[in-house]
């Protein structure tokens, strides 16, 4: 597969990460919903998966890249799956609100696996010797990338407020910051 249809899709997965993180900011805003430590976990993870996708957008394509976003995948897939045992037995209850039937670390989980098959797909069709030669980063891609720092950021920002320097409670009520 030609690498400028790689780098499209490397830009993709920077873009559909973006979304899901800016949809948990803005459930955590909009309808106050702070992310307990397990869910703050799953976006550090996103955010690995989309510093490897970044990495192949700007730097050119690189079996290494595709590690970090396999390694940040199956971290979160391990985090988001920890926290849907603990939601599934009965009477424990869940945590946010669903979206279209199902909560977040749910959809996380089926989004770091989705991460994961799209990976392995783009490996099977990547040649060992196929390396980016000299990297032309388009102002689309460039607005992509700099679109998912601004949300990182944000997201780093509304963290720091809601746990502070210290160690996050397991049932976040409040900003500590902000109190």
């Amino acid at each position: 597969m030609p690498n400028n249809i790689m780098r499209n899709i490397n830009a993709l997965g920077v873009l559909g990460i973006t979304v899901i993180l800016s949809i948990g900011l803005i459930m955590q805003i909009a309808l106050d919903e702070l992310p307990c430590p397990l869910c703050l976990l799953q976006r550090i993870s996103f955010t690995f998966a989309i510093y490897g996708f970044m990495l192949n957008v700007i730097r050119g394509l690189s079996f290494r890249h595709h590690g970090i976003i396999i390694i940040g995948a199956l971290f979160g897939g391990a985090v988001a799956l920890r926290q849907i045992s603990l939601h599934v037995i009965p009477g424990t209850g869940t945590y946010g609100s669903p979206v279209f039937g199902l909560h977040y670390y749910t959809w996380a989980f089926i989004l770091f696996a989705a991460i994961l098959l799209a990976v392995g797909i783009m490996l099977i069709f990547s040649h060992p010797r196929q390396q980016d030669k000299q990297v032309i980063v388009t102002k689309a891609e460039y607005l992509i990338c700099w679109a998912a720092l601004f949300i990182i950021a944000l997201n780093l920002i509304a963290t720091f407020l809601e746990c502070g320097p210290l160690v996050c409670d397991d049932n976040p009520t409040s900003y500590r910051l902000l109190m």
